[in-house]
């Protein structure tokens, strides 16, 4: 299933109608409706000259973490660590920001322009457990396709 989603991400990605902000939220509800135990998609940027995280394109339930801080919860602590961050049991994580009691697992992938972690893919299940090193390497793609219209 992942691997046919990628060439749906490149054919997003490569639409010249579209501006980078449609082309994201097309990622985000591209990976949502197609890939049952992703619940909620989203990327977070960096924003500015500040050590925090803002909201950008998302898919799922609203949510209230429009700003997170470096260091704060799974996000921010991709943020400081360059490294993928595969949380199995959210409830297990000390420095866990729920977002919804519905949320059991997460994975947050960092997104890199030029050798920089600029962002990240923020992915919410409610499935236990569901996360694999397949998801992985096909969030790094999402994110290397994200990385050439930026």
């Amino acid at each position: 299933m992942l691997t046919t989603l990628r060439a749906k991400v490149s054919a997003i990605t490569s639409n010249d109608q579209k501006s980078n902000t449609q082309k994201m939220q097309g990622i985000c509800d591209l990976l949502k409706d197609n890939v049952p135990y992703y619940n909620w998609v989203g990327f977070y940027f960096k924003n500015g000259d500040k050590d925090e995280l803002i909201l950008g394109p998302y898919a799922g339930a609203p949510t209230d973490h429009t700003i997170i801080p470096f260091g704060k919860g799974i996000c921010g602590q991709v943020a400081v660590s360059n490294q993928n961050f595969v949380v199995p049991d959210v409830h297990a994580q000390d420095n866990y920001i729920a977002c919804s009691i519905t949320v059991k697992a997460e994975i947050v992938v960092p997104l890199f322009l030029n050798g920089e972690n600029i962002g990240q893919i923020d992915i919410d299940s409610n499935t236990p457990d569901p996360f694999s090193e397949d998801d992985e390497r096909f969030l790094e793609y999402v994110n290397q396709e994200v990385a050439k219209i930026l």
